[in-house]
């Protein structure tokens, strides 16, 4: 039997450091509350598992741009979307709305500055399980036989929800996921330095395909799919799309990485005594997108200030910790439930009917309606804003009708 040892007991214990769980440790140290973070693999921010295609106007609101010179690789101010048929529509934007990062840079950069506050990190170190008693989670065990208590435990494993299932929770189910590739290029052609590349419907069934270039000539290539392996499809778009394979024509995939997404929406609840769950283990993810990184730092943060309050208090109960996804439904549910709609209907659209959509964004002036767009991550929000426009009527209406022919 392995021997047990114990290490000093931290007010906070954060599992994982990525950008959620750096960022939620980075909140806690601010605010004054003894953290340790737990991170399996031995650097911060390796294997990638993300394009890391940011919003800048998010990334200015929590702080994070401009950044350190070498974390941002390129801004978009435009972005072109492709039907299996070669139909394109694009969006020229009046300034860059977006940025692509190296994520593992960002995420080392967050790793520091909640280091410089004061949190403590461990990596290489593999959280076993949680430590348990009448229902409360009291600290964790680590593979090495080491036992570590807290007052509160916060989980940002990412989507394995294995910790988590230790609790009375429910994690993500197989359904909600969908499965992506992530692939790093050499060089690509034709393409606008300053654009993103979509490639819809059936190329990458359930979800969509993107290129996002980079001033040295290489990009990177990426889609994920509800069904099937992504490498067989990757492999389709770089040799018979009829966009994609010019584009990429003669490149090769330098590194390719695997990972699955989240797109039902914020598990049904992220609290348990002693106990809450961050980012992606939470599905804090857009529906539309799968882009998380935003969502979950803006929970984080939620967290943090929560925690703080519980810890004054004494009281770590589920009951006095249900007010962080209060708080995070208060920020979040608006957006993601008009993005669950949108991903519904995208799905239910055939090659065909989404070669029409194109063709009627097209036809109507919808790119110009939505050139003075800045907010690409609250989406519902973002429809607000444009929704008064006529071209943004004129889609509403007709997306709509397809939707109920679709489902009937």
């Amino acid at each position: 039997m392995m021997q047990q040892k114990s290490q000093q007991s931290p007010n906070a214990i954060v599992i994982g450091a990525g950008p959620a769980g750096s960022y939620t440790a980075l909140r806690l140290a601010t605010l004054g509350i003894e953290t340790n973070v737990y991170e399996e693999h031995a650097k911060i921010g390796l294997p990638s598992h993300c394009a890391g295609h940011l919003s800048i106007r998010s990334l200015k609101k929590i702080g994070y741009y401009p950044l350190p010179k070498g974390i941002i690789e390129n801004t978009f101010d435009a972005a072109n979307f492709y039907s299996p048929l070669g139909t394109q529509f694009s969006i020229h934007l009046k300034k860059p709305v977006t940025c692509a990062l190296n994520r593992a840079k960002f995420d080392q950069y967050i790793a520091n500055q909640a280091q410089q506050a004061g949190a403590v990190f461990h990596l290489g170190h593999t959280v076993q399980s949680l430590q348990i008693e009448h229902d409360y989670v009291k600290g964790v065990n680590l593979k090495d036989g080491t036992q570590v208590s807290s007052k509160i435990t916060l989980d940002a494993e990412g989507i394995s929800s294995r910790l988590l299932r230790q609790t009375r929770l429910r994690g993500i189910t197989e359904k909600s996921l969908v499965y992506a590739v992530e692939a790093e290029i050499d060089k690509v052609h034709d393409v606008e330095l300053h654009s993103v590349e979509v490639y819809m419907g059936s190329s990458a069934p359930g979800f969509y395909g993107w290129l996002i270039p980079r001033p040295d000539g290489t990009a990177k290539l990426g889609l994920a799919v509800s069904h099937g392996n992504p490498q067989t499809y990757l492999r389709y778009l770089m040799t018979k799309h009829p966009v994609a394979k010019r584009q990429v024509k003669g490149a090769k995939i330098v590194q390719a990485n695997y990972h699955a997404i989240p797109l039902t929406g914020p598990i049904d609840r992220t609290y348990d005594n002693g106990f809450l769950a961050v980012g992606d283990v939470a599905s804090q993810v857009k529906p539309t997108t799968g882009g998380g990184v935003i969502f979950s730092l803006t929970c984080g943060e939620i967290a943090a200030n929560v925690v703080k309050s519980t810890i004054e208090l004494g009281d770590v109960s589920a009951k006095t910790l249900s007010v962080y996804q209060k708080r995070c439904n208060k920020t979040l549910s608006f957006d993601i439930s008009f993005m669950l709609r949108l991903r519904q209907f995208l799905n239910s659209l055939s090659d065909k009917r989404l070669d029409s959509v194109l063709r009627f964004c097209n036809r109507f002036g919808v790119a110009e309606a939505l050139a003075d767009v800045e907010e690409i991550d609250y989406q519902g929000q973002m429809l607000l804003h444009v929704a008064t426009k006529p071209a943004v009527i004129s889609a509403l209406g007709y997306f709509g009708l397809l939707y109920l022919f679709a489902n009937p």
